[in-house]
């Protein structure tokens, strides 16, 4: 009996299928070399499940799996490039910052609208809020 992590306590843990855990697995995503048992049963360590939950991260934040693989290959080489890291982690963290900036001017324009419907649905004006053209023979050939 092992004292590690099965393949689908992992997949629970971190919420990847296990596919995509094989798949990580296969593209050298993983920091270290996952362990197996005798019988070939894939055994993962508690340091695995917290570097796949940065992995997860990474990715939902949009980082690409060759920038992820980038970073492991760092780390894997150890001590001495700790530059090169930051520099890839510092430009991941330019472009989040200017999905966020992008985000907040979507949300900005959102909010503005739904403040613009509660007022004129407390004030009884709502039924202008754009108005469907009418359908018109003019309006219907100018719409083609």
């Amino acid at each position: 009996m092992s004292t590690g992590l099965s393949i689908g306590q992992v997949a629970e843990r971190t919420g990847l299928s296990v596919h995509a855990l094989r798949f990580y697995e296969r593209e050298g995503l993983l920091a270290d070399p996952v362990r197996r048992e005798s019988n070939g049963r894939r055994v993962y360590s508690e340091d695995d499940v917290d570097w796949l939950g940065m992995c997860i991260k990474f990715r939902s934040s949009g980082m690409p799996l060759d920038t992820i693989r980038k970073y492991t290959d760092l780390v894997r080489q150890g001590p001495g490039n700790e530059q090169d890291r930051l520099a890839l982690l510092r430009s991941h963290q330019d472009h989040v910052t200017a999905q966020i900036q992008d985000l907040n001017e979507c949300l900005n324009v959102i909010t503005h609208k739904v403040d613009v419907y509660q007022q004129r649905l407390a004030e009884g004006t709502a039924d202008c809020l754009w108005v469907a053209p009418s359908t018109t023979a003019e309006n219907t050939s100018a719409a083609s």
